[in-house]
């Protein structure tokens, strides 16, 4: 997985070829401070902003932070989440999501690990309400 900000740009770009692949009308926004990683539009025609997370270590839940979310409901269009992590990726249409209960966290101040901790206001997200997943089968939790 990613280690810093250009593999991080690196796995970005190929999840978006990807998904051109798959038929979508999207671009990497690029290294910009978006509150999203790529635009553009789905399969289907819609307006889209995806941003992305990938992370190291696999948890059970998807951790995306409130303010985050709110900022891209905000923007009027459909509002993907994907996270990637040992176990698999996951795609979540925030739009349609009922969020769980917003939790308190100390998390990272930036995208980036430093040693500064800030408590934020974030959701997790089971992996349940992902609308697609593509799961690692040989991926072992004593990893």
């Amino acid at each position: 997985m990613p280690r810093g900000f250009k593999d991080i740009n690196k796995w970005e770009q190929a999840v978006v070829f990807a998904l051109v692949l798959d038929g979508w009308d999207i671009t990497w926004t690029g290294e910009g401070f978006e509150h999203y990683d790529a635009k553009g539009k789905t399969p289907k025609g819609f307006d889209c902003v995806i941003e992305m997370k990938f992370r190291d270590k696999y948890y059970p839940d998807k951790m995306i932070e409130k303010f985050k979310s709110d900022k891209l409901l905000s923007l009027g269009v459909v509002a993907i989440y994907f996270v990637a992590d040992p176990k698999g990726n996951y795609f979540y249409w925030l739009n349609d999501l009922e969020m769980p209960e917003v939790k308190k966290m100390w998390c990272p101040s930036t995208t980036l690990w430093n040693n500064k901790k800030e408590l934020k206001e974030v959701y997790l997200l089971p992996e349940e309400a992902a609308v697609i997943k593509n799961i690692n089968e040989t991926y072992d939790k004593q990893d």
